[in-house]
């Protein structure tokens, strides 16, 4: 089995791999944008990320492994989930990076 847990570090090695991913900010937090478009940003606890992925990727991970995928009522009418690096794998975590940068660089995104 595979080690769970990963790090921001982590996050942004695989983000800086994929096409036009870049280092930014957001609210303040160290995030990543995808073609100049919010991909996902370091929530204030240094422990989960805030990332755009579209309603049906973002119920069935919820529903997969809801350890690692969360909402708070903030983030619950936005195509967006919270996810606590410590409950993936590296895999995991880059599969999760690829369906959110497929969601933000579609053309069917707004």
């Amino acid at each position: 089995m595979k080690k769970k847990g990963t790090t921001w570090d982590t996050v942004v090695k695989l983000g800086l791999a994929m096409r036009k991913v870049e280092e930014s900010t957001s609210y303040g937090t160290p995030s990543l944008k995808a073609k100049k478009k919010f991909l996902l940003r370091l929530k204030e606890d240094g422990e989960s990320i805030a990332i755009k992925i579209g309603f049906d990727e973002r119920e069935m991970l919820m529903s997969a492994n809801p350890e690692a995928f969360y909402l708070t009522d903030h983030y619950r009418p936005y195509p967006a989930m919270l996810v606590r690096l410590s409950k993936l794998t590296r895999e995991e975590l880059s599969d999760v990076l690829k369906l959110a940068y497929e969601f933000v660089t579609s053309k069917r995104v707004p």
